[in-house]
């Protein structure tokens, strides 16, 4: 199906993370340090007062990071081995090893996708 120098699309599920705050999920910065500041990794206001009265959702906030399903594309395929059944692919793939991967043809708009 593949030849040696094609472009493909992998998907896989990515690395868990578990419960991560806002910091490492979300790239927030974190508070001072010093000068009397009490809040250095804390996410601080999440809106507005009594008007909407909640959370509007979508939100960044902590939680779970990770273990979801991702899409790497344009890959290029180095070399196949077709006595060990193996496809050697240039680039970083998702998951850990041993993960069950998807390998599809990559999709270009232009080339195996019409423009319009």
């Amino acid at each position: 199906m593949f030849k040696e120098g094609d472009l493909v699309d992998i998907s896989g599920k990515s690395i868990g993370k578990g419960f991560q705050g806002g910091i490492k999920r979300h790239n927030f910065k974190r508070g001072l340090m010093t000068h009397g500041s009490k809040s250095h990794r804390a996410l601080g206001s999440i809106g507005a007062g009594t008007t909407p009265g909640r959370v509007y959702k979508g939100k960044k906030m902590p939680g779970r990071m990770g273990g979801t399903k991702t899409k790497i594309r344009k890959l290029k395929i180095v070399k196949i081995d077709n006595d060990l059944k193996v496809v050697m692919i240039k680039g970083a793939v998702p998951g850990k090893p041993g993960n069950l991967l998807r390998i599809a043809p990559a999709k270009i708009v232009g080339k195996n996708i019409p423009k319009n």
